[in-house]
């Protein structure tokens, strides 16, 4: 997807309509504990006791016909930075794309 390089965006710094720069903010996204991982964490005393341990917890087994795949695109985290005061806002929402090309104006 084509994103402009700068669009003009309510500024809540400045309390007005202001030019921003827009980056695409690159991170590096943790996964869901492993199995492995909880039984260790199991003997070091976390998870223990009774009711939810939400992530300490006991994952369900592998179902041999359900196999699904990881999702083709990721969210996007796009950054638009205040050409007047320079503060930087992060987007309300990420929306799903392939591939993100912030562009140059002509």
């Amino acid at each position: 997807m084509k994103f402009p390089r700068t669009t003009r965006k309510y500024c809540k710094y400045c309390k007005n309509y202001s030019e921003h720069k827009v980056s695409e903010v690159k991170g590096r996204e943790r996964g869901a504990l492993k199995h492995g991982s909880i039984k260790r964490a199991r003997k070091r005393g976390r998870g223990q006791g009774a009711g939810n341990k939400g992530k300490w917890g006991s994952k369900p087994p592998i179902s041999q016909f359900k196999r699904t795949g990881a999702k083709v695109s990721k969210k996007t985290n796009i950054k638009f930075t205040c050409q007047v005061c320079k503060k930087t806002t992060v987007q309300n929402k990420g929306f799903r794309t392939k591939k993100l090309v912030i562009e140059q104006e002509k």
